[in-house]
């Protein structure tokens, strides 16, 4: 969740510091490796490619550039997508061709979720087989957090945009999952029910990985387990869990103000990022 306290940071790098190489040659060396890793990844900031396109195949189709498959940021081929992701391809296709001539890793969201399921949440495919059940759990964590569960007696703005956007959620998940969710006006931690996490926590690990991966940048974003599920299991708008995410950002502006280039890049910002989960699931309602 935003508020007017947070600011945008702006991270300064820090330089490491080297002792002195016993001789010329050494220094000469290390110089050399040094240029050539800067050039390796200047290299993979760029575009290089010339057009990013779709190629057609009978049982579905693929997402190319030039003549070589999307890959994922570790080598692995981006696989074909099923008929029913046709306009997710498309768009991700977009995604590659809209790059100018240094590449944006913000303005792939759609590649980053598709990344994140081949390389990291598919267990045909993962390196790693524990990274799926460590990822679930600490999406589980968010939702024994969830702000959505913590409402406020005021200010009046802030308790109206809860009723108006938090209640309705409250209500459609435990109306669809048949749960008892617990809220709080307290200070204290509120505890949900085991029963609650759960019967939650069975449909999370029954989602593929694209949907895992596009449900765990939708929670992320949004800070909020409830936004994100309600957006992945398609009962909510791309609209309507954004402003959800920023019932207590709007709540500070409407009472103190907008402040300029953090307010509104955060309100674009988790659009996008939405958009993008949204798009990556769409073929699942």
């Amino acid at each position: 969740m935003a508020s007017l306290a947070r600011s945008l940071f702006r991270i300064r790098s820090t330089q490491r510091c080297f002792s002195t190489c016993s001789t010329l040659r050494n220094e000469a060396l290390d110089d050399a490796k040094a240029e050539a890793a800067a050039k390796r990844a200047e290299r993979t900031m760029r575009r290089f490619w010339k057009q990013a396109w779709v190629k057609e195949e009978q049982d579905g189709c693929t997402v190319m550039l030039d003549q070589r498959n999307l890959r994922t940021p570790i080598g692995r081929h981006v696989v074909k997508f099923t008929p029913a992701q046709r306009p997710l391809a498309y768009l991700t296709a977009a995604e590659w061709e809209a790059q100018t001539e240094s590449l944006k890793a913000h303005s792939l969201p759609l590649t980053s979720i598709i990344a994140r399921a081949f390389d990291a949440l598919d267990p045909a495919r993962a390196d790693d087989p524990n990274v799926r059940k460590e990822v679930i759990e600490k999406l589980m964590t968010y939702f024994d957090t969830d702000a959505t569960c913590y409402h406020e007696d005021y200010p009046e703005a802030l308790t109206e945009l809860q009723d108006k956007h938090w209640k309705p959620l409250i209500a459609w998940a435990s109306e669809t999952f048949g749960v008892q969710i617990n809220t709080t006006t307290g200070i204290f931690a509120v505890k949900q029910p085991k029963e609650t996490r759960d019967a939650l926590r069975k449909h999370v690990e029954e989602m593929d990985a694209l949907q895992l991966a596009a449900f765990e940048k939708a929670v992320m974003s949004s800070k909020s387990f409830l936004i994100g599920l309600a957006l992945v299991k398609g009962a909510w708008t791309v609209e309507q869990a954004a402003q959800a995410a920023h019932v207590e950002m709007n709540a500070q502006i409407d009472r103190w103000g907008e402040v300029e280039d953090s307010h509104d890049v955060e309100r674009e910002y988790i659009r996008q990022t939405l958009g993008s989960v949204a798009i990556t699931v769409m073929d699942r309602h």
